[in-house]
């Protein structure tokens, strides 16, 4: 049998259960894995495991899966290790739909809890799954009652004429992430996103932050990826890896959004980034690559890890609130020339010039060094 595999998120492997369920799977045919996701990059980096699973592209779960039903497998599992059985499921549900005519999906939910449950997602698949949640003792659970749970009650029967997204599973003081920006945070457990036009104009059951809105900008929100609570939420030993840097000048990238690719940064000397989150995420997966970022901050943090790491030589610069996208187009201007990476001779030199044109719009920040 062909099999093919798509991790997502971090806890999946965090919980060693990723590499178990690969372990199990090698009965049944020849496996090949994917993730889909961008956080559980770090989480296979840390755990040793980039040359079984193929981290190579950023990819969403849904072209994940469409991949492997390119290449004609026979069962695709889709595993993952929900923040509750009901956002699991929901992420399941949009997978599935998201995905390209009907895949032979099969989901791994939570396998380490009570609650842990396979999902056959599509009917013939049933037996397969049915052993399976024997063989690794979890429930078998149907799309039916998913469906059930998921559209029983609906928020966004109060609104018309716009878009409104039901968001499963949310607990009261957590933060809600549209296409990995902070768009605000939950204020109770039945909350929903209301769009008009593209752009998100009201968070049902939670305080909406104009920020996060702004930096996200238009957005399609039946296709976007949402999320809730951290990113990720184990504690780890972060792995440091060899990257290849430049021997005589030096290269320094500019990132101001969170939800851009930053593993491909991997090889810079330096990068300077902008916004609180942005800082906290691009610091906490560009130390595995032992690069240094210059942190252009407001002090306006939403908590996204459980514990962020930074490299050595970095420096965070908190302005007062609302500065920092101003002072981050400023640099980008002067000393990126509007270029996204740049070439330079001396780090130090750098870091002075960079102050400098902080200095020149406000006095009142503060450097932290590291």
């Amino acid at each position: 049998m062909k099999i093919g595999v798509v991790v997502h998120g971090p806890e999946i492997v965090d919980s060693g259960y990723a590499q178990k369920f690969l372990d199990f799977l090698e009965d049944y045919g020849t496996v090949r894995v994917r993730l889909g996701g961008t956080m559980g990059r770090t989480a296979v980096i840390d755990a040793h495991l980039e040359d079984r699973i193929d981290i190579s592209q950023k990819l969403f779960p849904s072209q994940s899966v469409d991949k492997f039903k390119d290449e004609n497998c026979d069962v695709i599992f889709l595993i993952n290790y929900g923040k509750s059985s009901v956002t699991g499921h929901a992420f399941g549900y949009k997978v599935y739909h998201n995905s390209q005519g009907q895949p032979p999906l099969i989901q791994m939910e939570r396998p380490g809890e009570e609650d842990g449950s396979v999902v056959a997602w599509r009917e013939d698949k049933i037996k397969l799954a049915k052993e399976i949640s024997f063989k690794m003792g979890l429930k078998l659970v149907s799309p039916e009652e998913i469906r059930e749970c998921l559209f029983s009650e609906d928020p966004c029967q109060e609104v018309s004429s716009t878009i409104c997204r039901k968001i499963a599973g949310v607990s009261p003081e957590e933060n809600i992430f549209v296409n990995g920006i902070v768009i605000g945070k939950s204020t109770s457990s039945e909350v929903a996103i209301v769009a008009e036009k593209g752009m998100i104009t009201q968070l049902i059951g939670g305080e909406l932050k104009e920020h996060g809105v702004e930096k996200l900008g238009p957005v399609e929100l039946e296709k976007a990826i949402v999320k809730t609570g951290l990113l990720r939420k184990s504690r780890v030993k972060p792995r440091i890896l060899k990257s290849e840097k430049s021997n005589v000048n030096f290269t320094v990238s500019y990132l101001n959004h969170a939800a851009e690719d930053i593993y491909r940064l991997k090889n810079a000397d330096m990068v300077v980034t902008v916004g609180d989150d942005t800082t906290l995420v691009a610091a906490d997966i560009l130390y595995r690559f032992n690069v240094p970022i210059i942190g252009i901050t407001d002090g306006d943090l939403d908590k996204v890890v459980e514990e962020g790491f930074t490299a050595e030589g970095s420096l965070i610069v908190e302005l007062e609130s609302g500065w920092d996208d101003l002072v981050g187009d400023k640099i980008f201007l002067e000393l990126f020339n509007n270029e996204e990476t740049i070439e330079i001779e001396n780090i130090e030199n750098f870091k002075s010039k960079l102050l400098q044109i902080i200095s020149n719009i406000t006095h009142q920040y503060q450097v932290k060094y590291s």
